[in-house]
């Protein structure tokens, strides 16, 4: 059975309007809204994609968290196919009150923080967010490993706070082209609540992804497609074509998912 059959989930991906400073061009480019991303999910088989609204994130140091939030409680139920995490911007304390009230409703997920594009040292906001995390038994999805979220520092925080659970996202990515950062990062967790996601542009590096399954086993690698800003199908053909067996695709694919966010997402599985 080809591996192209398995549903797949996709635990890091956006919805909205890209705004970097870039050209037009590139903005429009990297653009989807919520409809774009699932019919995008549906053309390679992904039956359920996590995602953060880049209202909330962009542009940099310019995004509005709470702003995002309201949107995605309201698009998010009316997409099928489509899930959630909440924002939370340390340095607004409102968006820690969305979080324990979004954190509630069966289409959130878990929480996404991204220290590079609201621009905060991940050490320095680190205790109060991972310490949420942690009342919450909550999943976050961070950003890695750029100057303010290096997957050391990411870790060190999940080391401290073993209730939550992490994923360091874009394996490969790197401040400094180093591609083994959360890989690294994964192998300095002290409790196993430590993974990572696929999602960077890096992936298509011949051989990234099973070096990273090699290393630290294939429990802890999670299919992503950062889409909009890539393209779906591209980071699906990368899992179903790479040199890795039938089982470790349905690992990474599915079963690591299901299994990290527990019931709320094989309930939602399950429709």
């Amino acid at each position: 059975m080809s591996t192209e059959s398995i549903q797949a989930i996709d635990v890091h991906a956006h919805y909205g309007t890209y705004d970097c400073g870039k050209p037009d061009l590139v903005n429009d480019l990297m653009t989807g809204d919520a409809n774009v991303v699932v019919e995008r999910a549906r053309k390679v088989n992904v039956q359920l994609t996590i995602a953060s609204p880049l209202t909330a994130l962009l542009p940099r140091g310019g995004g509005d968290a709470v702003a995002g939030n309201i949107e995605a409680a309201r698009i998010v139920p009316q997409t099928p196919g489509l899930l959630q995490y909440v924002v939370i911007d340390p340095r607004v304390p409102e968006t820690y009150r969305q979080a324990a009230e979004m954190l509630q409703q069966p289409t959130c997920l878990g929480i996404k923080i991204h220290p590079e594009e609201h621009i905060y040292p991940i050490n320095d906001y680190g205790e109060a967010i991972f310490e949420f995390a942690a009342q919450h038994r909550a999943v976050v999805l961070s950003h890695s490993s750029e100057r303010n979220s290096l997957a050391s520092d990411l870790v060190d925080w999940a080391n401290r706070f073993p209730e939550m659970k992490l994923i360091l996202a874009h394996i490969g990515c790197g401040w400094d082209n180093d591609y083994s950062h959360q890989v690294r990062g994964i192998q300095h967790s002290r409790h196993g609540n430590v993974v990572a996601d696929t999602s960077s542009s890096r992936s298509i590096t011949p051989k990234l992804i099973e070096w990273a399954v090699k290393t630290v086993g294939p429990e802890r690698v999670l299919f992503g497609t950062d889409t909009p800003l890539y393209e779906t199908c591209m980071q699906r053909l990368r899992i179903d074509r790479a040199d890795l067996t039938d089982d470790v695709k349905r690992q990474i694919l599915r079963e690591n998912a299901l299994r990290l966010f527990g019931p709320k997402l094989q309930q939602a599985a399950s429709i």
